[in-house]
């Protein structure tokens, strides 16, 4: 919104001197962002010229020049040693005789654009006649600008050759413009741009002057018939509430609109156009109240407002044809013929044009949400729906009437009719009991009761201090008509702080009280990710979405309960409508990304929730947000809501060891996926059982590890990848992979771990080899070997496997070392052979190995 600081002195009072930097930095003061200034960067000479003759020139390049002869009266005439000034122009849009605008050297335009004599098109330019863009006046590049077309005949009829344009055209005046925000609709009008500037100067006394204040005649039963009939509300509003028409014969067609009123339009960014509709336009910016003029001999004699039928049509302004919905709501011809699509664009039907004498003026109020979705509809957006959609004050109707009338019976003569229609349906603003000292609760600053009174009254509001229910703490606060955005308590206290000025909230830094730091399940989800990544692996984040194929290509069986997913039901992509119920799952999308893109060495993990429905969801309500919900809604809440335990996978591939002058290099296998998951169990001090589990998809039924606690609870499973999986995720042969619980391990480290006082005595360490059959697991021997030990084994490494020349067919020598400390004293060898002979009685009892 555009607001010239003439037109805001008419409303409020400016100090002399006042640029509209101080205007802008003052309405930031309160809220409005300053979005640009304009004007008052033009330096002259800038002036009115009259084209003597000119020459059309083809040039090479297929462009048409004019080399001009330009009457600019006694400006530059140094320059061309007497004679007129010739100029080179590219329009084509002007005749000799025209009034143009003309720069003269010297000059500076909008942009800091300097002007001066030159040669171009083989000729030396001395100036240039201007468009409207290259001197801010408008954003039309299509021609120059003709004066006589752009002020009016009997405008232009009293300029010369040599006049100042810049006062001409208003381009020395200083215009703000303001980023009014979706709750300030007020704001879309130099009338409430106006107010806010008043409150930011402390809302002196007289310092504000508003323009609707004028005398309006109450309706009578002589006006022009005009019937509401809403049959489809939406939302139980009404799309019309209130409906003002006032009508004028006899205007002169001829008359342009003042000259001022279009220095105006065209500095608040609008094409001066008719009378009728500049002067529409002028009472909209002026007030906020958008009007509309229907050509009187075009109707039939009344005014239906109702939605639109279903298949009907109308042809807009701007000659396209719409199809209407249902929704729209629409201005009728006796309710049958449509005529405009109620606050958003007129329709051709009905327009004033160049003939026009009689003229219908319209000021409504208009729901906000049937104009807003008929503006997205359509695609439509207008001076008028965007007041509309915001909130237009429903009080302004009658008073943006008059203003419209008396402008055009000054300006274009004619005769009011004595009929006024008014039909009105409004609703008064509710009471709001405001305790008054909730402004200074929430925003922190000690506002004295009479401060508080004070802004709101400045604002508007009318308050009531002694009504029902008011005290020495409360008052009765009803808002202006103009602001529908004051509801409740913080929304006054709002105002307060901005009214009184934010600059006066101090800054004042808080002091953290003691928190209770990170809890159990956060130490532990870091703790995990520390040791993932102190393994050698990358973290990285996928999307939880996955393609329904995904459970065919991991080879899930038909009774697995990662089969179940949760379906959104509105994808990002149609490709991937369900979550997945694996990390694994979309981790996979990652590793192949990776690979795909010249990495063959890749180790990534991630953490992440997954979500396991377990059966069928039940149906979310959807809860009122005005009080929280009962325990029965969250019941209903929690059970259309899936379980979301958080696990972490990792993939390998490649070498996790690389070749160099060291020697060769090792691949990964499945050993790293159940070392990784050893190594985080470690970190968190969680002891856990590693056993073989030939049939877990999508791991390898020969090379897939089950990882469980002590008691047997289920933590995850690590592994190489089964080839078919491999191939149908197109994943290099020979990936590894793991998947664990981490809510599991969460539960499992909740109880504080007793560490070990270290002993200070040597260890004492021996080797043993023993023969076992190849299909009993290491891991087997390993449990057998620690029960036998006892308490003095301090650890247990298996160094070596062998199978080969001196071994039984079937069989396989496992070597380990066993490492012996004693907490009080040192060793001797016939204790740590006894030890050592008691664990391999251990090994054999329990797995029928033999020692070597």
């Amino acid at each position: 919104m555009r607001m010239p600081l003439r037109w805001l002195a008419e409303y409020a009072d400016v100090a002399p001197g006042t640029t509209g930097a101080d205007v802008a930095a003052a309405l930031v003061s309160v809220g409005i962002e300053e979005e640009d200034l304009h004007g008052g960067d033009i330096t002259g000479p800038l002036v009115v010229g009259r084209v003597l003759d000119f020459v059309e020139e083809p040039q090479k390049n297929g462009k048409t020049i004019r080399w001009c002869t330009v009457d600019v009266g006694q400006n530059g005439q140094m320059l061309t040693e007497g004679k007129h000034q010739e100029i080179v122009c590219g329009a084509l849009n002007f005749e000799v005789g025209d009034l143009v605008v003309v720069v003269l050297p010297g000059a500076t335009l909008p942009g800091n654009f300097q002007i001066s004599a030159r040669k171009t098109y083989g000729h030396v330019s001395n100036g240039m006649i201007c468009a409207e863009d290259e001197i801010g006046l408008g954003s039309d590049h299509e021609g120059i600008i003709v004066l006589s077309r752009l002020l009016g005949e009997e405008a232009a009829a009293d300029l010369k050759p040599g006049d100042d344009a810049i006062a001409l055209l208003g381009l020395g005046e200083e215009t703000i413009e303001a980023n009014v925000t979706p709750d300030r609709g007020y704001c879309f009008s130099v009338r409430g741009l106006a107010r806010e500037y008043w409150h930011a100067q402390g809302s002196p006394a007289g310092g504000y002057r508003d323009p609707a204040l004028v005398e309006t005649p109450q309706a009578n039963d002589k006006g022009f018939s005009v019937r509401i009939d809403d049959a489809a509300p939406i939302d139980g509003a009404h799309g019309c509430d209130r409906y003002v028409a006032r009508v004028i014969r006899g205007i002169d067609p001829t008359r342009p609109s003042p000259s001022w009123m279009q220095q105006r339009l065209t500095a608040m960014g609008m094409r001066p156009i008719s009378l009728a509709v500049d002067v529409t336009n002028y009472v909209m910016l002026a007030v906020g109240q958008p009007l509309h003029a229907f050509d009187l001999g075009k109707l039939s004699g009344s005014i239906v407002v109702r939605r639109a039928k279903a298949g009907e049509t109308l042809t807009t302004l701007d000659d396209v044809k719409r199809k209407l919905s249902p929704e729209d709501l629409l201005i009728t011809d006796g309710g049958e013929r449509a005529l405009a699509i109620a606050g958003v664009m007129g329709g051709a039907s009905s327009e004033v044009d160049d003939t026009t004498t009689d003229i219908l003026i319209e000021a409504a109020h208009f729901d906000p949400t049937t104009i807003a979705r008929t503006s997205r509809r359509h695609k439509l957006v207008t001076e008028a729906s965007k007041r509309y959609e915001r909130g237009v004050d429903p009080k302004l109707a009658s008073a943006a009437a008059q203003l419209a009338v008396d402008l055009l019976v000054e300006h274009g003569g004619g005769t009011v009719d004595p009929g006024v229609t008014d039909v009105d349906h409004t609703t008064e603003p509710s009471a709001y009991l405001l305790d008054v000292t909730e402004p200074a609760r929430i925003v922190g600053v000690d506002y004295p009761r009479d401060r508080v009174v004070q802004v709101l009254r400045d604002l508007g509001c009318t308050v009531d201090e002694t009504g029902d229910g008011a005290d020495d703490t409360h008052v009765l606060v009803t808002p202006p008509s103009w602001r529908p955005d004051l509801l409740d308590g913080p929304d006054y206290a709002e105002e307060v702080a901005r009214i009184d000025g934010y600059n006066n909230i101090p800054s004042i830094t808080p002091t953290p009280v003691e928190g209770q730091g990170l809890t159990h399940g956060q130490r532990t989800r870091r703790v995990v990710a520390d040791a993932l990544a102190g393994a050698g692996l990358t973290e990285v984040l996928t999307y939880p979405f996955v393609a329904e194929s995904l459970a065919d290509d991991l080879m899930l069986p038909a009774d697995d309960d990662r089969r179940h997913a949760v379906r959104i039901a509105n994808p990002l992509s149609e490709e991937r409508p369900l979550l997945r119920t694996s990390v694994l799952a979309s981790l996979v999308d990652a590793l192949r990304r990776n690979v795909a893109r010249g990495h063959k060495d890749v180790s990534v993990f991630e953490l992440g929730l997954v979500f396991r429905p377990g059966g069928p969801l039940g149906k979310a309500p959807i809860p009122s947000v005005l009080s929280r919900p009962d325990d029965e809604t969250l019941e209903q809440l929690y059970a259309a809501v899936p379980a979301q335990p958080r696990h972490a996978a990792l993939l390998m591939t490649g070498q996790v060891e690389p070749a160099g002058w060291w020697g060769p290099g090792r691949a990964a296998d499945w050993s790293d996926a159940v070392a990784a998951v050893q190594t985080v169990a470690k970190a968190l001090a969680v002891q856990v059982v590693v056993s073989a589990d030939p049939s877990h998809a999508p791991w390898h039924p020969g090379r897939c590890a089950r990882i469980t606690l002590a008691d047997g609870t289920l933590v995850g499973h690590a592994g190489e990848l089964h080839p078919k999986v491999l191939a149908a995720l197109e994943l290099p042969a020979r990936t590894v992979a793991a998947e664990f619980d981490v809510d599991v391990l969460v539960a499992a480290s909740a109880e504080p771990v007793q560490a070990h006082p270290f002993s200070t005595f040597p260890p004492a360490m021996t080797d043993i080899a023993l023969l076992v059959e190849s299909q009993v697991p290491a891991a087997d021997v390993e449990a057998a070997l620690r029960r036998g030990a006892g308490e003095a084994l301090e650890s247990l490494t298996l160094f070596d496997v062998y199978e080969g020349e001196r071994i039984e067919a079937h069989h396989r020598s496992l070597a380990y070392r066993l490492t012996f400390r004693a907490p009080d004293r040192t060793l001797t060898t016939e204790e740590v052979n006894g030890f050592r002979d008691a664990a391999v009685a251990a090994a054999t009892e329990a797995t029928g190995a033999v020692q070597r």
